[in-house]
């Protein structure tokens, strides 16, 4: 019985590890990589004219983000099937809690879709001017780092439950618990500052707030991959 519960379970957490895996990338690509080539904060001229240059990679920007909620979607679910032996109740809130930001998410990409629209040099377009519609580009993209920062609120809230299942289960590191309920917290505290504070993302701490959980959803994201499960933890059943 053991050694059979020790196959599927790892399979799972080997499932679990390529799916998140799939989130990281993408996400990194989408939510950091593309910004960084395309977006310049100050300059909305400069970056009307990037975004028009390279518009390939801008939706290339909407394709990588949309693969990334998508695989966020099942990671829970599969989450659920290797860790809710810990405990059902907290497994299905951490199940909720990062299926609710899905939608929020998706519903975001409106917002990229819309800089599309306004680079595309329609003839419905051409009565407006080049400084009025960089302006309206820059609204659009503000407007989708506001959403990002909406949705940052479940990609914390989920952590918690996650991290807490992480510690208890005995079968994976507990280092990665405590990071992961670490990263929830720097995650709501980077939403409630960015909220209240307009000029937070220029100070010290903006840069650390989220390391935690960087380090443990990455940390994670790798054990599960590589090394599955701790079999000398699970009992025999």
């Amino acid at each position: 019985m053991k050694s059979s519960f020790l196959g599927v379970n790892s399979g799972t957490a080997r499932l679990a590890g390529l799916l998140y895996l799939i989130v990281v990338l993408t996400g990194m690509f989408s939510l950091a990589y593309v910004p960084s080539q395309l977006i310049a904060k100050d300059d909305p001229a400069r970056t009307f004219q990037n975004i028009s240059e390279s518009a390939l990679l801008f939706r290339a920007g909407i394709l990588g983000s949309v693969i990334c909620y998508l695989a966020f979607l099942i990671l829970p679910l599969v989450l659920y099937k290797l860790l809710g032996t810990v405990n059902r109740s907290i497994a299905k809130l951490m199940v909720l809690l990062a299926v609710v930001s899905v939608p929020i998410s998706l519903l975001n990409l409106q917002n990229r879709y819309a800089v599309l629209t306004l680079i595309s040099g329609a003839d419905y377009l051409a009565s407006i001017e080049p400084t009025q519609l960089q302006a309206q580009m820059m609204l659009m993209l503000n407007s989708y780092g506001n959403g990002i920062l909406i949705s940052q609120v479940f990609w914390g809230l989920w952590l918690l439950p996650f991290g807490y299942l992480v510690f208890r289960s005995g079968f994976l590191p507990k280092i990665f618990g405590v990071l992961l309920i670490l990263g929830c917290i720097g995650y709501l505290v980077n939403f409630v500052c960015r909220t209240l504070m307009v000029d937070f993302g220029s100070t010290a701490i903006a840069k650390y707030v989220t390391i935690p959980s960087a380090l443990g959803e990455i940390g994670i994201c790798f054990w599960l991959l590589i090394r599955g499960i701790n079999a000398r933890s699970l009992r025999t059943e």
